[in-house]
């Protein structure tokens, strides 16, 4: 998928998303763009900001594509309005990050070379990032990486503003401890570098609390067949289940979990669960259902009211659900505004001096980044049908 997204610097109304996107690998059979596209590129973008957005959009995580797209739109315009990033209007572009591996990093290759973007903005898995940040680095393109996930990236050029096990996973595993007398956990997630991370720190904090694990499995992306996986769950008998499974993979886990009567006797703890994923949970399959986040659409926070309230009036009352993985395109915009305006400059160099140490808003509210690391607002909720309740800041 490669599609360019175009919003004036007038910031009017906004084209029916049909309009919004334009196929521009047909002029090529092999999917690159022609000469003729090429040079229309070079003499429109003169005065352009080239941000490429690469989203999955396909997959297990695809389930927050829409979302993630139309937050990234909403940012461009609100920015484009205000007269763009240091004078330069954005034209962002958003391509596929979903599907294998190769052809995502040759997309990011031929977007680089042909679309001359200035700056990627990603909301994808962390293999999908450790891969891509050796592109962007080859080519000094700032990278900014958006959503949850397992925290140190230290890659000269990427900024990474997503949450963290240690201010995401420590404190609710030290509530479930303490609130719920929760002692035996069991581990299961996605067979890729998130959840390896993730489950190394985990560990560490449910050692903290006197508990323990009992058991521990990472499956395959897309799988769907989740028997064998609650077969063994049921013979460890866990207090809790932490879920580090992603998008639609998660979705069936869940609803598979509930619907053999596991939830009803089990809690879980989800790390990557969003209003997108309990969708497609279903509200009769997400009892006793935890998760923590730095946002949640029912905060109650002006900037996240202001946010929806936006993101509603130019995508439609039937738009894609809003979640917080999806919301962090969002942010991402956000953040690059607040670097290059401190910086006063899109180099890498000064771009990741400004990145490590700033303060931003968005629809989270105030973001703080210290050292390189993200602070937000972080709440934990459990799931009530089709919500999520906020039980408590943490």
């Amino acid at each position: 998928m490669h599609a360019t997204v175009n919003f004036p610097a007038h910031g009017g109304p906004a084209l029916p998303p049909s309009l919004l996107f334009r196929n521009l690998s047909s002029s090529a059979a092999d999917g690159a763009l022609s000469p003729r596209d090429h040079a229309l590129f070079k003499r429109r973008g003169a005065n352009k900001l080239r941000v490429g957005g690469f989203i999955c959009c396909t997959g297990s995580p695809g389930i927050w594509g829409p979302c993630a797209t139309n937050s990234a739109q909403l940012a461009v315009a609100e920015i484009n309005k205000r007269g763009g990033i240091l004078g330069r209007e954005i034209e962002l572009s958003v391509y596929d990050a979903g599907g294998p591996l190769d052809e995502v990093l040759t997309r990011a290759e031929q977007a680089i070379a042909f679309d001359e973007l200035d700056l990627i903005v990603g909301l994808h898995t962390s293999a999908v990032r450790v891969a891509l940040r050796d592109i962007t680095t080859r080519h000094r393109i700032p990278y900014i990486y958006t959503p949850v996930y397992e925290g140190g990236e230290r890659t000269p050029g990427v900024m990474a503003i997503g949450e963290t096990p240690r201010w995401q996973s420590r404190p609710s595993i030290h509530w479930l401890a303490d609130i719920k007398k929760a002692k035996r956990w069991y581990l299961i997630g996605s067979d890729y570098v998130w959840p390896w991370q993730s489950h190394r720190a985990v560990k560490n904090y449910i050692r903290e609390t006197g508990g323990h694990v009992v058991g521990e499995e990472f499956v395959p992306l897309g799988e769907d067949n989740h028997e064998p996986h609650l077969a063994r769950i049921r013979a460890a008998r866990p207090d809790v289940v932490l879920i580090s499974l992603i998008g639609t993979d998660s979705s069936t886990f869940n609803r598979a979990f509930g619907e053999c009567g596991l939830g009803a006797t089990t809690l879980r703890f989800a790390g990557a669960m969003d209003d997108t994923v309990l969708l497609g949970i279903g509200a009769d399959n997400s009892e006793n259902m935890f998760c923590a986040s730095g946002y949640f659409t029912g905060t109650g926070a002006p900037a996240n009211d202001d946010f929806q309230s936006r993101y509603r009036a130019m995508f439609g009352p039937n738009a894609p659900p809003i979640g917080s993985v999806g919301q962090s395109g969002y942010e991402g915009m956000r953040f690059l505004e607040a670097v290059a305006n401190k910086a006063g400059s899109l180099a890498v160099g000064p771009m990741l001096k400004a990145g490590r140490n700033i303060v931003y808003s968005g629809a989270r509210g105030t973001v703080t980044v210290r050292d390189g690391r993200a602070r937000m607002p972080m709440h934990l909720a459990e799931a009530d049908g089709l919500d999520f309740k906020l039980i408590k800041p943490i």
